[in-house]
């Protein structure tokens, strides 16, 4: 008698993992595309497709902060990427004046 596969392994699990984080990737871009071009044709405030995809990426922190797996080196890059954020988005509001 032959044993059966185990049906979860860590291949398994790092293949969904990459899977979530894919459509994660696709969602969050697509929303921030939309928003992007129906603020600059339309004219429209998308505050809270913005939000939605913040707050998504605030989940995604606190949960990892929470299971302590957030080091030094992560904290800097969110840092910086927050920074170049806010510097981008004074720029594009000068811009559009």
């Amino acid at each position: 008698m032959s044993p059966t596969p185990p049906e979860r392994d860590e291949r398994t699990t790092s293949i969904e993992n990459a899977g979530y984080r894919w459509s994660y990737m696709v969602l969050s871009f697509g929303i921030l595309a939309i928003v992007a071009v129906r603020g600059f044709t339309r004219g429209e405030q998308l505050w809270d497709l913005v939000g939605l995809v913040l707050l998504g990426g605030v989940v995604n922190a606190g949960y990892q902060v929470r299971h302590r797996v957030v080091y030094r080196r992560w904290m800097v890059l969110a840092a910086a990427t927050a920074a170049a954020a806010a510097l981008l988005s004074a720029l594009l509001v000068l811009l559009r004046r």
